[in-house]
């Protein structure tokens, strides 16, 4: 059976930067976690970082660009936290090789999990087209990655997979 990771958020888990979760809800989603298909992950988190944490965006472009080295994540207290992002990407990368995972539904605006849209890196609310550093790595390595507002697609993605 093929399993999809999720970000731990969407499955209420309080692990946000704001120790909030994201609860997702989907029927979908629901069977999926009936059928033990998914495997949950925080890359923050799972990279050793606290609940909860300063808030933090991209700057300088988006997960690509930071894979690249070419953009920085920084908290909103001016610290940088790229080796911290960059290592729970790997982490939630090792995750999906541990169990063939070839599906992401992962937390939509995060500058680890966003897959269409992060924040600016100004922290003004200001919302632009890219993804985070953890969904950067997961589709560099083939995996398809979705929103939570679009698990429909993660699903027929699945059942093609």
């Amino acid at each position: 059976m093929q399993k999809v990771l999720v970000s731990a958020c969407l499955l209420g888990r309080r692990v946000r930067y704001d120790a909030e979760a994201l609860t997702a809800s989907s029927a979908i989603l629901d069977r999926w976690i009936g059928e033990g298909r998914v495997v949950s992950v925080c890359p923050e988190v799972n990279a050793g970082m606290s609940i909860p944490r300063p808030p933090a965006e991209i700057q300088g472009g988006d997960g690509a660009m930071v894979l690249a080295g070419q953009a920085r994540v920084i908290e909103m207290t001016g610290r940088d936290v790229t080796d911290g992002f960059r290592t729970g990407a790997e982490m939630a990368l090792a995750l999906c090789r541990q169990h063939d995972i070839r599906v992401a539904v992962l937390a939509e605006k995060s500058p680890s999990c966003g897959s269409g849209e992060i924040y600016a890196g100004d922290f003004s609310g200001t919302r632009l087209p890219g993804m985070g550093v953890t969904t950067a790595l997961l589709r560099e390595h083939g995996i398809a990655v979705f929103s939570q507002l679009d698990i429909a697609a993660a699903q027929r993605a699945l059942s093609c997979a």
